[in-house]
């Protein structure tokens, strides 16, 4: 039987219905909205699924973003017009196995036996022979051959001899009604276990999604689903030392809460981590508070280790911050800006002012491990030139060659302690984020270097943290720049260092260059804290003065408007020069005043106050009046459940072995039928003849696939079967 692709042929006088549901019906309509699903399936990989719309915006731009969220691509699986291709999948799937399952299933009880003597001499496997048996002992003896062989067999006499029919290989028809009755599986536990039960008690019973804030106790009612709801997915967070039965399914534009019969309270989150600051294992010992019987169930929730109770199957799916709490320095950013120490819980936010400036701090994340890689740091293996005299062909050919694991990249993985990560939000709610480290961090492996505290800032999510490198003095603090940078806007302090710098560079008996020395120190000083405008030396006064800057930037800005191109290379020399000899001084006169150490003039000094100059300049670019330092926290970890009710799991579960059967079915199962037809041609002879009754045998075999081992199989049966004679 061949399976055909069109449709239910209605007997009805309406030509639109006739039409309709031969379309429904039809192969080609069901590959048609399955190579849709595909396509579907395909876009929701690769785009994020159920991310913030702001996520999308920063990634793809508005227009996109926009278009993802009217088509529903960033919600594809519980679209509304993916959900109705499934529908109309099943449908239509159901119809062509309603229309070609009693087909093929009338077909496997028919033998074909009825076929002419004529027809078997059309087919391409075809034997004939004589046989010394009468037709009836040969039929039963080829029968019962053919059936210890595997085959079934129906014999049939007929006037002229006898038909032996047999087939064997029918769970290839089979092996489409399982393959197709797998898709109808499939897509109905999708159904089943997707947001369509969700959406008809939205529709139904009144639901609305929460887009709200506050607490889980004050949402009303309606943004609340049952804890007999028959099919969710949902997501709890439970803090340590804390319980609670309400998760959160997230909808477009929103949430709603499920309510579940028990509450889980989490006793102990168990982190693990690799060498390379990977989690290896997420654990979480719980106890299951049951709201019916009142038991108290302990249990441990591992990755791939889910707990099951009630229908309901606990997933452990990441971990969270369960509300550590923080304190927080405020460094000074500028001299209107007092230091001061905050606390405040991972989450909340805190109101800040400065001046009319009001700000919102926001406590959005803390982490207690940063593991880092700082291989090939600084090395001239990250320059962009390369060294003729040292390449080593065969080193660079193994590198990348070998073992998968191997690499040209060297690793040097370090734990650089915890980091704190808030956002300032001004008035008009623009915010930006920050991410501080607790401790100094060395960036390469010389123990001269200069650990640095990183502060880190970005404007939006999709950017990059951009760094501030603050300088750790001997103390391993950075009193020693908050220190320098005040005195920087000091005029009095500033005097008194380039005082101390003229001193140790000019001798007394050259009063002359000391005042020409004292003017050009005073200045650079003064062009770095930005206590004077960069403008040129015959500014007009009719022209507006010239927008202050700060840093090494002004000291460029000046060369470039009061020194000729050709004397810059020169005098841009001597000018860092006396800038960093004077902020050398400046250092040394503020560690003087708070009773600390002097400098030592050495190379780890000297590197100190390199990066010193560097941060000082990039601090008067660093876009927010303070920044916090993390100066205590303790850590209150959550962990995050995914808990499902899955119906349709099963019924996917049946599908798949359905589908696994019928694909083998039809791919490695041969159908093939067998015919022999005996005839007697001496059935008219006397019976006082001499010679033996003989038949003659006309054998053919048909396959719905022709291959080598159908060739062997059929010269084996002719010689089995036939038995000819010499």
């Amino acid at each position: 039987m061949t399976v055909s692709t069109q449709g239910i042929e209605l007997d009805s006088d309406s030509r639109v219905w006739r039409s309709v549901v031969e379309l429904l019906s039809s192969m080609r309509f069901s590959i048609s909205l399955l190579t849709l699903i595909c396509i579907a399936s395909v876009i929701g990989t690769v785009l994020k699924q159920q991310e913030p719309f702001s996520n999308y915006v920063n990634q793809f731009g508005p227009f996109w973003a926009q278009v993802f969220s009217l088509s529903s691509l960033n919600t594809v699986y519980s679209a509304w017009w993916f959900l109705l291709i499934l529908a109309f999948l099943v449908l239509s799937t159901s119809l062509c196995i309603s229309r070609n399952a009693p087909k093929i299933l009338a077909e496997l009880k028919h033998y074909k036996e009825d076929i002419r003597e004529q027809s078997l001499k059309a087919f391409g496997h075809r034997a004939e022979g004589k046989l010394t048996e009468m037709p009836e002992a040969a039929a039963r003896r080829i029968g019962q051959t053919l059936v210890q062989g595997g085959w079934r067999v129906k014999l049939q006499q007929r006037d002229t001899g006898w038909m032996v029919a047999a087939k064997k290989g029918a769970a290839n028809k089979l092996g489409y009604i399982a393959a197709h009755s797998a898709i109808v599986l499939v897509c109905l536990g999708g159904l089943l276990d997707g947001d369509l039960m969700v959406r008809a008690q939205m529709w139904f019973n009144d639901k609305s999604v929460f887009a709200g804030g506050g607490l889980i106790a004050d949402v009303p009612d309606k943004h609340r689903l049952s804890s007999t709801n028959p099919t969710f997915r949902a997501n709890l967070l439970v803090a340590e030392g804390s319980q609670s039965s309400t998760a959160m399914l997230n909808q477009p534009g929103g949430v709603l809460l499920q309510e579940l019969p028990f509450s889980i309270e989490l006793k102990k989150f168990v982190v693990e981590y690799y060498a390379t600051g990977m989690p290896k294992l997420f654990a979480s010992d719980i106890v299951i508070h049951d709201k019916e019987s009142g038991q108290e169930i302990p249990a441990r929730v591992e990755v791939n280790h889910p707990v099951r109770h009630r229908g309901i199957e606990i997933y452990q799916s990441s971990f969270d911050d369960g509300g550590s709490s923080v304190t927080l320095q405020a460094v000074p950013m500028n001299a209107a800006t007092k230091p001061f120490e905050i606390q405040g819980t991972i989450g909340g936010s805190s109101n800040l002012s400065n001046g009319p400036e009001k700000l919102t701090l926001e406590f959005t994340a803390l982490r207690v491990i940063n593991v880092e890689n700082f291989g090939n740091s600084g090395s001239q293996a990250e320059g962009s030139g390369a060294d003729v005299r040292k390449v080593d062909l065969r080193q660079a050919i193994d590198a990348r060659l070998g073992a998968a694991n191997k690499t040209s990249t060297q690793k040097e993985l370090r734990n650089v302690g915890p980091s704190v990560s808030y956002k300032l939000r001004d008035a008009a709610g623009q915010a930006r984020e920050f991410q501080n480290y607790m401790l100094p961090v060395r960036m390469d492996a010389n123990p001269d270097s200069t650990a640095v505290f990183l502060w880190g800032v970005r404007e939006t999510p999709a950017d990059s943290f951009q760094f501030l490198r603050v300088p750790a003095d001997a103390e391993s603090s950075m009193a020693t720049f908050l220190a320098a940078r005040a005195a920087l806007a000091d005029p009095l302090k500033r005097d008194e260092a380039v005082r101390r710098y003229v001193r140790q560079a000019i001798a007394t008996d050259r009063p002359d260059l000391a005042a020409q020395l004292t003017a050009s120190a005073g200045r650079a000083l003064a062009l770095f804290a930005g206590a004077q405008s960069v403008q040129p030396a015959a500014a007009s006064p009719a022209l507006p003065a010239a927008k202050p800057v700060a840093g090494l930037q002004a000291i460029s800005d000046f060369m470039e408007i009061n020194v000729p191109q050709e004397e810059r290379n020169r005098a841009s020399e001597v000018l860092v020069r006396i800038l960093n000899g004077v902020l050398f001084e400046l250092v040394a006169q503020t560690r003087l005043e708070a009773g600390l150490a002097p400098l030592a003039r050495d190379e780890k000094a000297q590197n100190f106050m390199s990066q010193m100059v560097l941060s000082l300049s990039d601090a008067f670019h660093y876009p927010a009046p303070m920044a916090f330092e993390l100066t205590g926290f303790s850590q209150v970890q959550a962990s995050v459940f995914q808990v499902t009710r899955s119906p349709g799991r099963n019924i996917v579960y049946l599908g798949c072995a359905f589908l696994i059967l019928g694909i083998f079915a039809m791919l490695y199962v041969r159908e093939r039928r067998l015919w022999v037809w005996l005839s007697a041609p001496h059935m008219q002879a006397e019976p006082a003849q001499a010679d033996p009754p003989a038949c003659h045998a006309t054998m053919a075999l048909s396959s719905n696939r022709k291959t080598m081992d159908g060739d062997k199989e059929f010269e084996m049966l002719k010689s089995r079967l036939l038995q000819e004679r010499s």
